[in-house]
């Protein structure tokens, strides 16, 4: 077209070009422009069936809430009270499978922003996807290092990544070693053989060469085992002071009762979220889990004045209380709403562009922030938190009930408790 035709256009040329585009914005894929969004959205890849659908199906339901609040709250105000919109999709704990609904969601569903996908193992793919597309990827909880380490611009994670788990890890056992002159010399690695396991495999090598432990086992095995005996066995060859374990839900309570029956004894048992941290742990394992710690970033007894009430409403709705990963699950929705009102648009470019200015912080009137163990959601270059934070709990028997007590560090401690160490 030469330049006299390109005139021709005007006004009212353009005028319907603008129209036309609207008008497509608005019948197939979210509408990027103000005017004409009523929705915003957000495609969730979650573990809804197999090893992981425990936990995958409390973030679902954290999300629901979390997005239910929002939007009853008013929705996106700076796009005109516009409405948060879900779409879940089941990865099965599966890295293909999870690549696959992160294609669909882009290409089919036309979100603005991806959530997931509690699997390390399918977070590294799916996250890849994303990158290529220029779709914002927000990791609530999944740990692997590498997520935030291969220089994306697109990926934020919230949750703090396993390095920092298993530094809080061997930092509990330095502190419990003075406070009680125990000593701890011998250490066993067991874990699922998933990227989350072996990710904190190596991040425990790493520490325990620092601290001085002696290796006596490293034993890695699948998440759908259905006899865990012959590791409970070697456990109890090997005879370690320290035993750091990494499971899902199924495996977690098979290996404990497991454990248990043929009396495997240890000076500390530590768990890593995940199937320690499922509501389902302590029902399924009785007084096998007793003593026991676990390392999360959130419990119920944190003392944040607006947690009762929102534990309470979860409860009421789903019949088991938040943890560490439901939670974030929970504070995820919130940070991408902030960011979403702060683009005011659904353009997953100009929501990218907000979210690396997030700055959240306790006291700001956002519900899913102020119930967090750590003060702040802000992110590096890299996409992570730097605020993420750690807490140590452990299973105790309290008025007849097994609960998780937090214990660590000692200003998070539920008040009158201290960790029970060497475990009895």
């Amino acid at each position: 077209m030469n330049k006299r035709s390109t005139n021709r256009w005007g006004f009212t040329g353009w005028l319907v070009v603008l129209v036309m585009t609207g008008f497509v914005f608005g019948a197939g894929s979210p509408a990027f422009g103000a005017e004409k969004v009523k929705e915003v959205k957000i495609g969730n890849i979650l573990p809804l069936s197999g090893p992981s659908a425990s936990v995958g199906i409390q973030n679902k339901n954290a999300i629901e809430m979390a997005t239910e609040l929002i939007n009853k709250s008013g929705g996106i105000k700076a796009l005109g009270g516009a409405k948060l919109v879900n779409i879940f999709t089941d990865s099965k704990g599966d890295p293909n499978v999870g690549v696959t609904a992160a294609e669909q969601l882009v290409n089919t569903d036309k979100v603005s922003l991806i959530s997931g996908a509690w699997n390390s193992a399918v977070t590294l793919p799916s996250t890849q996807v994303a990158e290529r597309y220029q779709v914002p990827y927000v990791v609530p909880v999944s740990v692997n290092d590498t997520i935030t380490e291969r220089g994306f611009k697109y990926t934020f994670r919230i949750a703090a990544k396993d390095s920092w788990w298993a530094r809080d890890q061997f930092l509990f056992l330095e502190e419990q070693k003075k406070l009680t002159k125990t000593p701890l010399k011998t250490i066993a690695f067991v874990y699922e053989n998933g990227d989350w396991g072996t990710g904190m495999k190596q991040q425990w090598e790493k520490l325990a060469k620092q601290f001085g432990y002696k290796i006596v086992l490293d034993e890695p095995y699948p998440s759908t085992a259905s006899d865990l005996t012959p590791v409970a066995m070697k456990i109890k060859f090997a005879k370690p002071d320290v035993i750091l374990l990494t499971s899902n839900a199924a495996d977690a309570i098979l290996l404990t009762n497991t454990m248990a029956t043929m009396k495997v004894k240890a000076k500390a048992i530590i768990g890593t979220g995940g199937g320690h941290a499922d509501p389902s742990f302590r029902k399924n394992t009785g007084k096998n889990c007793e003593y026991m710690f676990d390392v999360v970033e959130w419990e119920t007894d944190l003392g944040r004045k607006d947690i009762p009430k929102v534990n309470a409403e979860f409860k009421k709705r789903y019949g088991y209380d938040l943890a560490g990963e439901s939670v974030d699950a929970f504070a995820s929705v919130y940070v991408i709403a902030d960011a979403i009102e702060r683009a005011k648009s659904a353009d997953p470019k100009k929501i990218r562009d907000a979210l690396v200015k997030t700055n959240l912080c306790v006291g700001q009137g956002k519900l899913g922030i102020d119930i967090l163990s750590y003060n702040c959601v802000k992110f590096d270059e890299s996409g992570q938190n730097i605020h993420a934070g750690i807490v140590l709990v452990q299973f105790r028997e309290v008025n007849g009930k097994m609960e998780r007590v937090t214990v660590y560090p000692a200003a998070s401690a539920r008040k009158g408790m201290k960790a029970v160490f060497p475990m009895k």
